[in-house]
């Protein structure tokens, strides 16, 4: 009996995975087993990544948040434990948005906190 190979649906398969490493550098864009491995360690990284951008954004809020609190000579700690006890719920995002781009609107936050 003849061996049964569906080089339809193979030549798809590869099609796709080297269409989608497009761009990428050297054998990795055109040899077929270099690009299906450089493809699948891409995948891994954007599913990792996805959920380490949360993380990164929260740091990044807090540092901006912080630097704005000590212009007015408080700790980052200090000014959210205030906030928290005098029943302010805004968020991170919200406040380092407003220390970068409206800081009299935050100045005025922090004089009510203190």
């Amino acid at each position: 009996m003849p061996r049964s190979v569906n080089v339809v649906a193979a030549k798809q398969r590869r099609k796709k995975v080297l269409k989608r490493t497009k761009g990428y550098w050297g054998r990795r864009k055109n040899v077929w087993t270099v690009a299906k491995n450089a493809h699948e360690k891409g995948l891994q990284y954007a599913y990792r990544d996805r959920r380490k951008k949360k993380a990164e954004f929260r740091a990044l809020w807090i540092q901006r948040i912080n630097a704005a609190v000590r212009e007015h000579d408080m700790s980052y700690s200090q000014f959210m434990h205030k906030l928290k006890s005098n029943g302010i719920e805004i968020n991170r995002k919200v406040l380092a948005d407003l220390a970068m781009n409206d800081p009299k609107t935050f100045e005025s936050i922090v004089k009510k906190v203190k």
